[in-house]
């Protein structure tokens, strides 16, 4: 079944437990079904004809509605803008400079998330298996 028009696709690694408990954050808020979520391990050798698995495990990538492929900071921005009460955020990229700073800041949790992954890891599982 094609997926409607109108909505994201969010590019996520369903092997990293960070990656999994923010993107249940995210299922949880779209109540109005704008967001298509793809775990990257679930697509073979490709996630998308212009987005092989190592790019897509390397960094968050989404694909707008008119097939732009966009990836890091923007990305996010775009999941943003079609959460309520996550859009006041979105429009924070409209301001210039906003979107290179978050980049960069991406960046530098981009270096972090294997030792986030480490030590926050087992309590997100035990978190989302009901378990202490």
């Amino acid at each position: 079944m094609p997926k409607p028009p109108d909505k994201l696709t969010v590019y996520y690694d369903g092997s990293c437990p960070l990656c999994r408990a923010e993107i249940n954050f995210y299922r949880k808020r779209d109540r109005a079904d704008r967001i298509d979520f793809t775990d990257i391990l679930r697509c073979g050798d490709a996630p998308a004809p212009d987005l092989d698995r190592k790019a897509a495990m390397g960094r968050f990538h989404t694909r707008r509605p008119d097939g732009t492929l966009v990836s890091g900071a923007a990305g996010f921005f775009e999941v943003w803008k079609r959460l309520p009460g996550w859009r006041h955020l979105a429009k924070l990229s409209r301001i210039p400079g906003v979107v290179p700073v978050a980049e960069l800041a991406y960046r530098a949790f981009l270096r972090l998330r294997p030792a986030l992954v480490r030590h926050l890891g087992p309590r997100l599982k035990n978190r989302a298996e009901g378990t202490r």
